[in-house]
């Protein structure tokens, strides 16, 4: 039984293989070429093939939804192109939204200034039967501490009045955040603390949108966001 010449065929596959997939900026114009190329030869195969031994039906369905198969390519990625760019555009705008705010990322610090405090939070894989939060000083000592009891999974938001355990006002800078929490009678750690920044700057670069929080916390992702608020 006579089989058809696959050589046109093998070119758009290959085509396809090293530039379709991974070039994003290959034309349908080539495509279509291609495509042509391809129907010219089958029907020349067609008009010239023995008759005494002529391609079979299953043969040609086959050759015929490969060629198919190479145009879905072209066109789904066409359709990611385009889903890729609304994607991008989406999250610069939402970034854009967030100048001027305040939001929650992970971190430990939390800063005084003034007689008042930075919010800060805590996020949870899981409910936990008992949390507390130290604020812990410059030299490590703790110098406030939170009894926060059950938490049920999610992000918990806190604001310290700035107070220190023993009533005084704690000096203005930077303390860092220490948790401990238990599950079911025992030690739980699935769990990150979040601090308060203020979006200062955005900008778009080639891994998505960046967000400026200042010089304690830097420069986050996008994604870093916890909570607005």
């Amino acid at each position: 039984m006579a089989t058809l010449d696959t050589s046109v065929l093998n070119s758009i596959n290959q085509t396809t293989t090293t530039s379709g997939v991974t070039d994003s900026t290959q034309s349908v114009s080539s495509t279509e070429e291609l495509n042509d190329q391809f129907m010219t030869l089958l029907v020349a195969q067609m008009q010239n093939q023995d008759p005494m031994d002529p391609v079979s039906n299953s043969d040609l369905t086959a050759q015929l939804a490969q060629i198919s198969t190479v145009s879905g390519i072209e066109e789904l990625n066409t359709t990611l192109e385009g889903i890729t760019a609304q994607i991008s555009s989406s999250e610069a705008l939402q970034a854009a939204s967030l100048l001027d705010q305040g939001v929650l990322v992970g971190g430990n610090a939390v800063l005084v200034g003034n007689a008042t405090s930075t919010p800060f939070g805590l996020e949870l894989a899981d409910d936990v039967d008992n949390a507390t939060v130290e604020v812990l000083g410059a030299d490590g000592s703790v110098v406030k501490t939170f009894e926060l009891g059950a938490l049920e999974a999610g992000i918990h938001g806190f604001v310290w009045d700035g107070l220190l355990d023993d009533g005084t006002e704690a000096a203005d800078g930077s303390y860092q955040l220490a948790v401990t929490a238990e599950r079911a009678g025992e030690s739980y750690d699935d769990l990150q603390t979040l601090s308060y920044g203020v979006v200062s700057g955005v900008n778009q670069t080639d891994s998505g949108a960046q967000l400026d929080l200042g010089p304690v916390l830097g420069v986050v992702s996008l994604d870093a966001v916890r909570q607005v608020l």
